[in-house]
């Protein structure tokens, strides 16, 4: 097995923590007490798990499509359609109320709140399941009574979307 090279990242945390970021690149965070044996002990441990998840981001990029200009175009233009609809379809449902909706190209994300109510959207969305970007549009909404990730947000969500822990899985999937 081959020495994983790494970066370490030590800070006022409590726990260590390995990270894979999609270029593969892999980043050990500790807190301070951890000494570099103890850090390299920690990585060979989990070299396999590491390994194992630098594949599958190997995978996945090979697997993602090329976007062309047009295919984005295309998105953007049916993204602003479709997604006020949903939007305010289930601001209806919800009760709740929402400023200004924003088509983007996140890299990161796929939706947003502000705390003024203004909503952003990943025009990617379009590119997904109708119910997982229904999904998205009911989280960032679930923001207008609960601007967190508490229990009494996920408890708002559900209302809406009693299955969402499995639409919020197959995003992580399919992202």
């Amino acid at each position: 097995m081959e020495k994983i090279t790494y970066e370490w990242i030590r800070s006022h945390r409590k726990t260590s923590v390995i990270q894979i970021k999609e270029d593969g690149k892999v980043i050990v965070r500790t807190p301070y007490s951890v000494s570099r044996k103890q850090t390299e002990r920690f990585v060979e441990e989990r070299a396999d798990w590491i390994q194992k998840n630098q594949e599958k981001l190997r995978e996945a990029s090979r697997q993602k499509t090329m976007i062309t200009e047009e295919m984005r175009k295309d998105g953007v233009k049916k993204a602003l359609k479709f997604i006020p609809e949903r939007v305010e379809y289930y601001a209806e449902l919800m009760g709740v109320s929402y400023g200004r909706i924003t088509i983007r190209e996140q890299k990161t994300r796929w939706g947003s709140c502000s705390c003024k109510g203004n909503l952003n959207f990943n025009w990617k969305l379009m590119l997904m399941p109708p119910e997982i970007l229904d999904y998205v549009v009911v989280h960032e909404l679930a923001h207008r009574k609960e601007m967190n990730h508490s229990r009494d947000f996920w408890k708002i969500v559900e209302q809406v979307l009693p299955d969402y822990q499995e639409r919020r899985k197959r995003l992580r999937e399919l992202a």
